[in-house]
């Protein structure tokens, strides 16, 4: 079977990409398979992740940034452009690798995918919540623009969601849906964190969606409780960057930022406890990835992953309401019991493994065979 996957770029070490490249490269050493990857605007950046041998990757170089700086009308003529090359590219590539399948991890592309495939099937994997310009408070065109581009599911022939609670509202859409969850990048080492270190870690970007601001007033609360333990935040990159860093740097609260990294597990294993205060997350990868590692997680028990993720008080904790106080209660209970970190970190261990590879992505051979009529 010929696997076509289309992405916008794999220039960071983001937990999309991370994903993207594990499924290819699985793909790629299977026998029966052949693989060919396409990037929209990766330009001359680097792949974060490393490809296997066998997977075929191009970048049709479309550079769709390059209208964000211009006045409307301008902007709009050179939209119109950007798509025409982008179809142009995509339908040459098509046309050279002949796959049996589609999959976009982007709703932009879509309706030019749509355009430009013929009959061959195209599944969209949403990586982002279909409500997520509700909770980011956009504004009316913005919202406007993004259900046009949901419509397009609807000539999908299946959408992929990664939470049930996220294929309740694409079902709105599209009758086409199933959930299939993240496959992780996990803890494959025989050793774990053993949750003594006076640290906590955070891992993502600096947007609205993580909701750093209720990170840091989280963390005040814990600081001033215990101030020998510091909190540890990797990947700072994102729209919200400067202002966070400016309030982290009038705070004193033992705050420390890190770069993003390849090997984030390692980075989990020297932590005791991880902290998530994503307003959405369609998934939240660093759940089960800081799971493996032995790491007890707190967490918003925000739309929608956090939920299918954590069973509350048993392998994480799940904080309801988004109420600051009681986060920071809950981490504070973990840093005055390290045997209950010890003892949470080691059910997370456990319920981590529903994530791995050779249990989810034999439901995308079962999905790519029942599109293409293939035996089972």
């Amino acid at each position: 079977m010929r696997i076509l996957y289309v992405c916008d770029e794999l220039a960071i070490y983001g937990g999309l990409e991370r994903v993207v490249v594990d499924k290819v490269n699985w793909f790629a050493g299977q026998e029966g398979y052949k693989v060919r990857l396409l990037t929209v605007n990766q330009g001359t950046h680097p792949v974060c992740f490393q490809l296997h041998s066998d997977v075929l990757f191009n970048d049709l170089d479309i550079q769709f940034h390059q209208q964000y700086h211009l006045s409307f009308w301008r902007r709009l003529i050179k939209s119109r452009q950007l798509h025409h090359l982008f179809r142009k590219r995509l339908s040459s590539q098509i046309k050279q690798f002949s796959p049996d399948i589609i999959v976009c991890t982007r709703l932009d592309y879509l309706r030019d995918i749509l355009q430009v495939k013929g009959h061959i099937p195209l599944v969209f994997e949403s990586h982002a919540s279909r409500l997520a310009t509700c909770f980011e408070g956009e504004g009316m065109l913005r919202r406007l623009h993004i259900r046009y581009l949901q419509l397009a599911v609807k000539k999908a022939q299946k959408v992929v969601a990664l939470t049930k609670g996220d294929a309740v509202e694409w079902g709105k859409l599209t009758t086409n849906v199933c959930v299939i969850a993240n496959v992780v990048h996990l803890n494959e080492s025989d050793t774990y964190s053993d949750c003594a270190a006076k640290r906590a870690i955070f891992v993502g970007r600096f947007s609205k969606q993580k909701d750093i601001g209720s990170l840091l007033r989280i963390w005040n609360l814990v600081h001033l409780r215990h101030p020998d333990w510091s909190l540890h935040i990797y990947g700072g990159y994102g729209e919200e960057q400067e202002a966070v860093l400016t309030e982290i740097n009038k705070m004193d609260a033992n705050i420390v930022i890190q770069k993003a990294t390849s090997d984030i597990i390692e980075k989990y294993k020297e932590s005791s406890i991880l902290l998530l205060t994503s307003r959405y997350e369609p998934f939240g990868l660093v759940l089960p990835e800081a799971m493996s590692c032995g790491l007890p997680v707190v967490a918003f028990d925000c739309p929608y992953g956090p939920a299918d993720i954590i069973t509350d008080d048993i392998d994480g904790f799940l904080i309801r309401h988004r109420s600051i106080e009681k986060f920071a209660n809950k981490v504070s209970l973990l840093i005055d019991h390290q045997e209950l970190r010890q003892k949470v970190g080691r059910a997370g261990i456990e319920s981590s493994q529903r994530y791995e590879a050779s249990k989810i992505m034999p439901l995308w051979e079962d999905l790519f065979k029942h599109l293409t009529n293939r035996e089972l």
